[in-house]
C-alpha cells in the first residue's frame, strides 16, 4: 500500500496509532466510513504483519461486509456480543460467580428465573455450563444478548488478567458504528482496559448524529474530553446531493458540518460537479398522502417509482403506521394490542409490583377478580372489556383457563414483523424472532414464490409434492392457482390445504405452537383472511416501498419520501424539532437524529410530508428547504376507497 493513496483521515489515524493513541473516525451520513474502516485495518495489518486485529461492528451484515473487503489470517471480525462470549466463555467458574453476584445486585438487569436472590449453588446443577444463545432460561445458565453485554462488563471490572489476554491476544481492536454500543462495552474498552499495564489500541468509527438506538452510548464526547481517545472528522459527503447536504448540515448538533466529496468519481458528483438534487416539504390540512402521490405522480412524484424498493423508500416512524398502508393492519392488531393479553399484562404488573401471594391455579378469571380491585382503574377495564363485544368473545376463550396458562401466552409485534429486508435481495438475518406460527406461513408463501418465478429445483425440495407425470405438473399448476385465490380463503383454511395436498406440511414446531400455550394466538389469526399474510409477507420480504425510519439507517436510495406522523410514539415528536422544544431536550435530540438519518437517505430527490402542520411549522420548514419547496396540496379528485 502506498501512503499517498491513503486518505488524510487515514493518515491521521495513522498518527495516532503510530504514538500510543486511541482514537475516533466521527463521519456524517454517506462519508464513507466504512472505507476508512478498511483502509485502516489493511494500513495496520501492513505495518504489523505479526498482529491481529479485531473489527467489531454491530450486525451481522456489517460483519459480512468487512469480511468481503478486507480477508486475511490474521484479522478477526465480530458482532459485538459474539467476540465479548468468545473472550469470556471458557471462564466457566467466574462466569457463574459472576452471574451470581449481578444476580443479587439490586442495581442489575439480570434477574433470576423467580426475580428472588439466589444460593451461591444456583448453578451447581447445570451441566454445560453458561451458555450464550438467542433466549434466556437463566436458571439453566442460558443468557442471551443483554446478559452477555453485562456479564462481560463485570468479568472486565473484576479481573484484571482477562484485559491482560485480550490486549495480549489483539493488539488492534477497532469498533464500527460506535454510537450504537452500549456503554458497558465502551466502560470495557476505555475504562476496564486502563486496569491492565498492556498495550494495544482502540480505533472507533461512527457519526453521534446516527445514534438512533436507545440502548447505545451516543458519542465518546466525554472520554474526548478527558483525552482518552483522539477524534479525527471526516467531511465529506459521498451520497447525498448539494441541497440534501445542506439541509442535513441544520440538523447536525455537534459541529461536524459536511461538504461534497472532491473525488469527481463519488455517487453524487456529474462531471466534477456536485448534483443539486430536489428537496421538497410537502403538507396538506388532511391526511390523505397516497391520494396526493397519485394526482402528483407527473408533477412532484415524476419518475417515482412506488414498485421499485431498491429506488424509492416511504419511511414512516412504526409499523402500526405501516400495517394499514400496506394491508396487514388486523395481524398487526393481534400482535400488538390483543386488549386481554395486555390486560393480562397489568394483572400480573399488580401482582409483582405489590407482592401478592395469588394461586396460579385459580382461573385466569378468579385472579382478575381478585387483583384489580385493588384498584378502581383496573377495574373500570374489566368493566370495559365485558362490555365491548369483541373483547369479551376474546375473554371467555381464557377466563376458564388457570391462570398459570395465560401467564405463558407471549405476544410480542417483532414475532411478527421481525426480520425485514429492505428490498428481495437483501437476506436474512441469524436469529429470527418470528414465531412457528409466521414461519410456517413464510414456508407457504416461500413455496408459492419460487413456483411463480420458475424456481421449479427449488419449488421441488420445499415440498412434499410429488411430480411424476405430465398430470402431475397440470395438476400443481391448478393448485398454485388455486392458493393465489385465496381473497375469500381465512389463514387456517390455507394452512389446512397446503397441509392436505402436501405443499407444506404441518411439522412438529408448528403442531407444538398451535396445542400449547400459543392456542389461544392460533385461534385470532387463524380467522385471518390470508391476502393479510400475503401483504405481511411482501413487506417484509421488501416487495413494498415501506420502511421504518429505524430500520433505513446504512441504506440509501435515489428516492425518499419521509412521513413525519410520530404515530403516538411519545418518545417522538416531530412539532418539537420544527419549532426547537428544548424544554423536551431527550424528545427534540431523539427526534432530530431519526430525522437526519432519514433525509440523508436521499441519493436523488427528498420530499418530506407533514399532515396539518402549525404555522411555526412551515415557517421553519421555509427556512430548511427555502420558501418555493414548501408546498402545500390540497386534492382536487376525491378517489374511491
Amino acid at each position: 500500500m502506498v501512503e499517498n493513496k491513503l486518505e488524510p483521515e487515514v493518515l491521521q489515524i495513522i498518527e495516532y496509532i503510530k504514538n500510543g493513541e486511541n482514537f475516533l473516525l466521527s463521519g456524517g451520513a454517506g462519508s464513507g466510513k466504512t472505507y476508512s474502516l478498511v483502509q485502516v485495518i489493511k494500513k495496520v495489518i501492513e505495518d504489523n504483519p505479526k498482529a491481529k486485529v479485531a473489527c467489531i461492528t454491530y450486525t451481522n451484515v456489517g460483519v459480512k461486509e468487512i469480511k468481503e473487503r478486507v480477508n486475511h489470517n490474521n484479522l478477526v471480525v465480530s458482532t459485538i456480543h459474539d467476540f465479548l462470549w468468545d473472550n469470556i466463555k471458557n471462564f466457566q467458574k467466574e462466569l457463574k460467580k459472576g452471574l451470581i453476584t449481578l444476580i443479587n445486585d439490586e442495581n442489575s438487569k439480570i434477574k433470576s428465573h423467580d426475580d428472588k436472590k439466589v444460593e451461591d449453588s444456583y448453578f451447581d446443577l447445570i451441566e454445560d455450563g453458561i451458555q450464550y444463545k438467542e433466549h434466556i432460561r437463566i436458571k439453566e445458565g442460558i443468557i442471551s444478548h443483554d446478559e452477555v453485554l453485562e456479564l462481560a462488563n463485570y468479568m472486565f471490572k473484576t479481573y484484571r488478567l482477562l484485559c491482560d489476554i485480550l490486549k495480549d491476544k489483539y493488539k488492534f481492536i477497532f469498533i464500527d458504528e460506535y454510537q450504537d454500543t452500549s456503554s458497558l462495552v465502551i466502560e470495557i474498552f476505555l475504562k476496564h482496559f486502563e486496569n491492565s499495564k498492556k498495550k494495544n489500541i482502540i480505533g472507533f468509527f461512527g457519526d453521534a448524529m446516527q445514534s438512533i438506538y436507545e440502548d447505545g452510548i451516543g458519542d465518546l464526547k466525554s472520554y474526548i474530553d478527558l483525552g482518552k481517545i483522539k477524534e479525527v472528522q471526516k467531511k465529506q459527503n459521498r451520497r447525498n446531493p448539494q441541497l440534501v447536504i445542506e439541509l442535513a448540515n441544520k440538523l447536525r448538533t455537534d459541529g461536524l458540518l459536511q461538504e461534497p466529496s472532491k473525488d469527481n468519481k463519488a455517487p453524487n458528483m456529474i462531471d466534477g460537479v456536485v448534483k443539486n438534487g430536489n428537496i421538497i416539504f410537502l403538507y396538506s390540512t388532511n391526511n390523505n398522502l397516497d391520494e396526493i402521490k397519485k394526482e402528483n405522480k407527473d408533477s412532484i412524484f415524476k419518475n417515482w417509482d412506488f414498485d421499485n424498493a431498491k429506488q424509492t423508500k416511504e419511511l414512516n416512524l412504526t409499523n402500526n403506521l405501516i400495517a394499514t398502508k400496506a394491508g396487514f393492519s388486523k395481524l398487526m392488531e393481534i400482535y400488538d394490542k390483543d386488549p386481554i393479553i395486555n390486560f393480562r399484562n397489568e394483572v400480573v404488573k399488580k401482582i409483582k409490583d405489590d407482592n401478592l401471594i395469588i394461586d396460579d391455579s385459580k382461573t385466569f378469571e378468579e385472579v382478575s377478580n381478585i387483583v384489580p380491585v385493588r384498584n378502581r382503574q383496573r377495574q373500570r377495564k374489566i368493566d370495559l372489556i365485558m362490555q365491548d363485544t369483541d373483547s369479551n368473545f376474546l375473554y371467555k376463550q381464557l377466563k376458564d383457563l388457570p391462570f398459570f396458562e395465560v401467564k405463558k401466552i407471549y405476544l410480542n409485534k417483532d414475532s411478527l414483523i421481525d426480520d425485514k429486508k429492505q428490498d428481495e435481495e437483501n437476506e436474512n438475518k441469524k436469529g429470527s424472532k418470528r414465531d412457528d406460527l409466521i414461519k410456517h406461513l413464510f414456508k407457504i408463501q416461500d413455496v408459492i414464490h419460487l413456483y411463480d418465478e420458475k424456481r421449479y429445483n427449488e419449488f421441488i425440495r420445499k415440498t412434499e409434492y410429488k411430480i411424476t407425470s405430465i398430470a402431475k405438473k397440470r395438476e400443481i399448476k391448478k393448485i398454485i392457482e388455486d392458493f393465489k385465490n385465496y381473497a375469500d380463503k381465512t389463514i387456517g383454511e390455507i394452512i389446512d390445504f397446503a397441509d392436505k395436498i402436501g405443499i407444506c406440511k404441518k411439522d412438529d414446531k408448528f403442531n407444538k405452537f398451535i396445542n400449547n400455550e400459543n392456542k389461544y394466538i392460533y385461534s385470532r389469526v387463524k380467522e385471518v383472511e390470508y391476502k393479510e399474510f400475503h401483504n405481511l409477507y411482501r413487506y417484509l420480504e421488501g416487495f413494498t416501498p415501506f420502511s421504518t425510519q429505524h430500520k433505513t439507517k446504512g441504506d440509501e436510495f435515489d428516492n425518499v419520501l419521509v412521513v413525519l406522523d410520530n404515530g403516538g410514539w411519545n418518545n417522538y415528536n416531530f412539532e418539537y424539532l420544527f419549532t426547537n422544544r428544548i424544554d423536551k431536550g431527550s424528545v427534540l435530540s431523539r427526534t432530530q437524529k431519526i430525522f437526519y438519518v432519514c433525509c440523508t437517505r436521499a441519493k436523488e430527490n427528498l420530499i418530506v410530508f407533514y399532515h396539518n402542520p402549525s404555522k411555526e411549522v412551515i415557517e421553519k420548514a421555509k427556512e430548511w428547504f427555502g420558501e418555493e419547496k414548501v408546498l402545500m396540496k390540497q386534492l382536487i379528485f376525491n378517489y374511491a376507497p
